[in-house]
């Protein structure tokens, strides 16, 4: 396609997630560590007159109907915040699982604010691109400029980028989708914070640190689908994992290895036990290169 550009959407990983309380209006106050892995959906954008979106890919069933999708709800979002703003056509290959505790919707949103931006010539630290992702969704902001961050707030209050170790990651969904809000829902109690003061840079260290912390949504999440904790019990009898968790309020899980070729080999290895489970060995990202 003619001006067309191609920006990635990388899934977003809760690497820890405490819920330190419930608010006044109904949102919870968090603090996770956030990371983004190097796979993802992708987004291609060409300017046009009008917004429009067409979703394809393997996880596309799955996406609901495009009237409701993030992505053309972040052009609207920014078009009400910046006149004469130019929009255009976006084709969305859809390979992240929906409902999955890895912030898909979220990144897609962030991916099509990022071309907007660029095809109307707006800075990156523009406010109005801020204001437009925090209006769409809580994730929306730290998709924006995806790199390791802490998370507080609901989502909205960012640390500088962390300089994470290179660690490998084997990410698991057993293929159901389970809606926030009532993993939220079934919350029995609140985390306390515990960020660590610094974050090593050596591998074995980090994960000896993060172990430390925990995910505060897993715990309900099972109880909601008890196959999670079947993902995490495969991937922790596993050689090479070195931490499993859940992601997000799930049902993704990850996996965390410091070698490559263990990673691989435990996905060959979970993908045979079950064949209908979606499966992706990758790395944390420590750098994004934008379109």
């Amino acid at each position: 396609m003619a001006g067309a550009r191609v920006e990635k959407a990388p899934a977003k990983i809760n690497l820890t997630l405490r819920v330190l309380g419930r608010r006044a209006d109904g949102y919870h106050d968090i603090e996770s560590l956030v990371a983004f892995a190097g796979v993802g959906d992708s987004l291609t954008f060409t300017p046009g007159r009008n917004a429009e979106l067409v979703v394809r890919g393997p996880t596309e069933a799955m996406a609901g109907t495009v009237a409701d999708n993030l992505v053309l709800k972040a052009a609207r979002s920014l078009a009400e915040r910046v006149a004469g703003l130019t929009l255009g056509r976006f084709v969305l290959a859809k390979r992240l699982p929906v409902a999955a505790g890895l912030g898909g919707g979220s990144s897609d949103a962030a991916a099509a604010l990022r071309l907007l931006a660029r095809a109307n010539r707006l800075a990156r630290n523009d406010p109005r691109l801020i204001q437009a992702a925090r209006a769409i969704g809580a994730d929306v902001p730290v998709c924006l400029d995806p790199l390791p961050r802490l998370m507080r707030g609901i989502g909205d209050v960012l640390s500088d980028p962390l300089h994470l170790p290179r660690l490998h990651v084997l990410l698991v969904n057993p293929g159901i989708m389970l809606a926030t809000r009532d993993v939220f829902a079934a919350l029995r109690f609140f985390g306390q914070t515990n960020s660590a003061p610094a974050w090593p840079g050596d591998g074995g260290l980090f994960i000896a640190v993060l172990a430390g912390a925990g995910n505060d949504l897993e715990e309900p999440a099972i109880r909601i689908a008890p196959v999670i904790a079947e993902v995490l019990a495969g991937l922790r009898d596993i050689e090479g994992c070195r931490l499993a968790r859940m992601s997000g309020s799930g049902a993704t899980c990850f996996g965390l290895f410091e070698d490559r070729a263990a990673a691989v080999a435990a996905a060959r290895k979970l993908r045979a036990a079950h064949p209908s489970w979606w499966i992706r060995a990758t790395t944390l990202l420590r750098a994004f290169r934008r379109s």
